[in-house]
C-alpha cells in the first residue's frame, strides 16, 4: 500500500523560498518540507553574487526600480517590483537576526558597526548587492536549513522529488479546482508516497538543465513549472531564459560560475587575440545587463570562430581577490589558473528563468490550496531580463509573503479527500535505462543549438518538431515503465522545453532575452507578456 502523510503545510523544495516559507509556517501548523535531494542542495545555494537591497545611504527604492524597469525591457511590472524590492530590507534584517553575516567594510576596533561591503554588478547604477564573500547563497541557505532543523514542527523529507500535482479536478471532486497535495518518489528506494494537505507552497526552483551548458547544479530540471503545466494553471514568459555570461571554460569545471561581481570589481572581457570588445556592442561595456554581455560574447565568438573569451582582472592584488572571491579564487587555482596573474577563460551559459508559473507578489497562483514563490514563479519582478542578484531577494520577499498569505487568509479546512494509489498498470521495471540518457542528452543539444542565445524562425520550427517526438518517445516510456527519478527528470525538462520554444515562438520581435534574427527590433505591439494556458493534462505528453 502507497504511504499516505498528512500534515496543515507541504511545501516542496529546500531552496531560499522553500526555507523561507516553511520557517514562518512552522510556528502555525505541522509543515512537511520536500527536499529533491539534502536540505542543502538547491539552486540559492550555488548563488554566488549576492543579494541587491537598497540600503545604502546614497541608494533609494526608486532607484533600484529604475535599473530594474531597465533591464526588464518593458515587461517589468512596476508595482510588483516595487513592492519586493521596498520588502527587502525587512527581509535582510530577519535573515541578520537569524545569524546570517553579510560583508562589512574594515573599520577601527572603537568604531560602530562598519558599513556594508556592498558589491555593485551589471544593470546597478550604484553600489547595492550584499554578499557573504563570494558565496552567498551557500552561506543562508546554511544558517536556515540549520534554523528548520531544528523546528519541532517541521518534517523535511530528503531525497523526496515531486512527480505531480493532486488537484480536486484531477480526482473529478465537485467544486472549484484545488489543490490537496502531491505524488512523490523516494530516489533512494523509487518508493512512491502521497503528501496530503490543504496548503502547498511550489517552491522547487529553476530548469538549467534543460540546456547542455548551464551554470545550474543537476537538480534544476524544471519540476515544478512542468507539474503546474499538467495541472492546467497558466506559464508566463519562458522565452526569457537568462544567459549567464561567465562560466568558467574548463574540461572539468562543471557548471562552475565566474561571478558578475568580478566585472563589478573592474575585470575586463577580452577576445583570444586579447582586445577588450564590450564597448563595440555597449557603452556600458562589462557592466551592461547580462543579455547584452552574453550576446556580445556569443557574436564575438561567433565571428572569430573561438571557443571561449577572457576575463582579466590581473590589475588586482592577489590579497584583494583572495579575500573577495575566496571560493572563485580558489577553484580557478584549481583547475590552473591565477586571477592575479592569468586570464580566466569564459563562456556564457544557462542561467535563470525569468518567467513561470504566473503568481502575484504573494505567491498566489489560479488554484486554491496553490502558492509558489522563487524561481518557478513569474511575478513580474524580471520582465524580459532579470537584474542581477534579484532573484534571491525575490526569493527571500515572497517565500516569506507567500507564507503570510496563507496565513491571514480564513484558513481552509482540511479535507480529507482520498488520494488514490499510485497505480502501476502492466508497468515493469527498464532495462533500457540508455534510452533515458540518450533522449536527455538530445532535448538539451536541441535546446542549446536552436533556442540558445540567439535565435531563428527555423531553427525555433526544427527544435519543436524534435522535442514533439522527443515527449511521444518519453510518454511511451513512463507508460511502459516503472518511474525512476531519472525518468522523471526526463519529462520535465522536455515539457519545459517545449513551453520555451513556444514561447519563443509567439513573440515575434527581439526583447530582453529573446533575440531572433528574423526581427531583430522591437515592437510596441508586443509589449506584453507571453502566456501558454492548456487544459489540465495538455502538457501531460
Amino acid at each position: 500500500m502507497m504511504k499516505t502523510l498528512d500534515c496543515d503545510f507541504l511545501v516542496i523544495g529546500a531552496g531560499l523560498a522553500g526555507l523561507s516559507a516553511a520557517l514562518e509556517l512552522a510556528p502555525h501548523g505541522q509543515v512537511i518540507l520536500c527536499a529533491k535531494r539534502t536540505l542543502d542542495e538547491s539552486n540559492s545555494s550555488h548563488a554566488q553574487g549576492g543579494i541587491a537591497v537598497p540600503i545604502a545611504q546614497d541608494d533609494t527604492i526608486e532607484a533600484h526600480l529604475q535599473d530594474t524597469l531597465v533591464a526588464g525591457a518593458g515587461l517589468t511590472q512596476a508595482d510588483p517590483a516595487r513592492a519586493i524590492i521596498t520588502a527587502g530590507v525587512a527581509r535582510i534584517g530577519a535573515l541578520e537576526s537569524w545569524g546570517v553575516r553579510f560583508e562589512r567594510k574594515p573599520r577601527h576596533p572603537r568604531e560602530a558597526d562598519a558599513e556594508y561591503d556592498l558589491g555593485r554588478e551589471g544593470g546597478h547604477s550604484v553600489r547595492r548587492i550584499l554578499h557573504s564573500g563570494d558565496f552567498t547563497g551557500a552561506a543562508i541557505i546554511k544558517v536556515l536549513a540549520a534554523r528548520v532543523r531544528r523546528q519541532p514542527h517541521i518534517q523535511v523529507l530528503e531525497n523526496c522529488m515531486a512527480i505531480d500535482l493532486i488537484t480536486t479536478g484531477w480526482l473529478k471532486v465537485a467544486g472549484d479546482d484545488a489543490c490537496i497535495g502531491a505524488y512523490f518518489i523516494d530516489r533512494q528506494t523509487n518508493k512512491i508516497l502521497a503528501v496530503r494537505a490543504p496548503e502547498t507552497v511550489l517552491a522547487t526552483g529553476g530548469a538549467g538543465k534543460v540546456y547542455l551548458y548551464t551554470s545550474n547544479p543537476d537538480i534544476a530540471t524544471g519540476d515544478g513549472l512542468a507539474m503546474a503545466w499538467r495541472a492546467g494553471l497558466p506559464i508566463r514568459n519562458m522565452e526569457f531564459v537568462q544567459f549567464h555570461p561567465t562560466c568558467l571554460f574548463h574540461p572539468e569545471a562543471k557548471s562552475f560560475l565566474i561571478s558578475e561581481a568580478v566585472r563589478g570589481e573592474g575585470a575586463r572581457l577580452l577576445n583570444k587575440a586579447g582586445r577588450p570588445f564590450m564597448k563595440r556592442y555597449d557603452a556600458r561595456a562589462e557592466l551592461a545587463p547580462r543579455d547584452i554581455v552574453a550576446r556580445a560574447i556569443d557574436h564575438e565568438m561567433k565571428t572569430r570562430g573561438d571557443e571561449c573569451v577572457y576575463l582579466d582582472i590581473t590589475h588586482k592584488s592577489e590579497a584583494f581577490l583572495r579575500r573577495r572571491f575566496p571560493n572563485i579564487f580558489a577553484t580557478c587555482r584549481k583547475y590552473g589558473f591565477h586571477m592575479a596573474r592569468d586570464l580566466i577563460p569564459v563562456v556564457p551559459a544557462a542561467h535563470y528563468f525569468c518567467g513561470g508559473l504566473a503568481t502575484d507578489t504573494r505567491g498566489r497562483t489560479g488554484m486554491a490550496g496553490l502558492h509558489a514563490a522563487g524561481e518557478v514563479a513569474c511575478t513580474g519582478l524580471h520582465g524580459a531580463n532579470r537584474l542581477a542578484s534579484n532573484s534571491l531577494l525575490e526569493a527571500l520577499v515572497c517565500g516569506h509573503a507567500a507564507a503570510r498569505d496563507i496565513l491571514d487568509a480564513p484558513r481552509r479546512r482540511p479535507r480529507k479527500i482520498r488520494i488514490p494509489d499510485w497505480k502501476i498498470g502492466d508497468a515493469v521495471p527498464s532495462d533500457e535505462a540508455v534510452v533515458v540518457t540518450h533522449n536527455w542528452n538530445e532535448v538539451r543539444r536541441v535546446m542549446w543549438d536552436y533556442v540558445g542565445i540567439v535565435r531563428t524562425n527555423r531553427r525555433l520550427a526544427r527544435a519543436l518538431r524534435r522535442i514533439t517526438t522527443l515527449r511521444h518517445e518519453i510518454r511511451a516510456y513512463y507508460r511502459d515503465y516503472l518511474v525512476t527519478a531519472d525518468l522523471l527528470e526526463l519529462r520535465n525538462i522536455a515539457a519545459v522545453a517545449e513551453l520555451v520554444i513556444r514561447s519563443a515562438m509567439l513573440r515575434r520581435e527581439s526583447r530582453g532575452l529573446h533575440y531572433t534574427l528574423d526581427y531583430p527590433y522591437l515592437a510596441v505591439s508586443m509589449c506584453r507578456d507571453t502566456v501558454i494556458h492548456d487544459l489540465p493534462g495538455g502538457g501531460a505528453l
